[in-house]
């Protein structure tokens, strides 16, 4: 049986292109981006897509390859929703309140809530989304093994689209032989 698109909401950061780029706006609608919003922000240009595709890794990848055709030389940087939450995001992306997911995190209501990945000692540290999903899923709190497929797609595709700048593929690939290599 075939699976029905389904309209996806994401936003895509782009890179090499300002405000000032000539033909933005028109580049991007003749390459397919018409279901996408165009702003600014910071010197920063992002696209707000709705996109209708059957999985949201279709939407996505369909969406980069739109843009990156574009004649405007702009490349994707980063797609958002971001993969790093805080406490509070984690209560709207769930829409429940703060409170409720801080008895998760103090394992009040629940055991085993993933461990914060980044800014531990900072008042508002990070969690990686999709490993809150997976708990989530695993804990029957969400019934849509979807949503976890998405947050390991979009934690996925931010490491890809990093990876695809030599500078930092070859200097990534360094660092793995080091941390690979073991002292004799």
């Amino acid at each position: 049986m075939k699976k029905l698109p389904k309209t996806y909401q994401f936003t895509l950061v782009l890179k090499h292109v300002d405000e000032n780029t000539l033909g933005l706006e028109d580049g991007l609608y003749e390459v397919g981006c018409d279901d996408a919003l165009i702003n600014f922000r910071n010197g920063a240009v992002y696209l707000d897509f709705d996109r209708a595709a059957p999985s949201l890794e279709q939407a996505v990848i369909s969406a980069i390859k739109d843009v990156e055709s574009a004649p405007i030389g702009a490349t994707v940087s980063h797609v958002a929703p971001e993969d790093l939450v805080t406490e509070s995001e984690v209560a709207k992306r769930l829409e429940m309140k703060r409170q409720a997911v801080s008895l998760w995190i103090k394992g009040e209501r629940r055991k085993s809530f993933p461990k914060p990945a980044m800014k531990l000692a900072d008042k508002s540290p990070l969690w990686k989304w999709r490993e809150i999903t997976e708990w989530l899923f695993k804990n029957k709190l969400i019934k849509e093994e979807e949503i976890v497929a998405n947050a390991a797609f979009l934690e996925n595709v931010n490491a890809v689209l990093e990876e695809r700048d030599a500078k930092t593929r070859k200097y990534r690939h360094g660092l793995l032989k080091k941390l690979e290599t073991r002292a004799s």
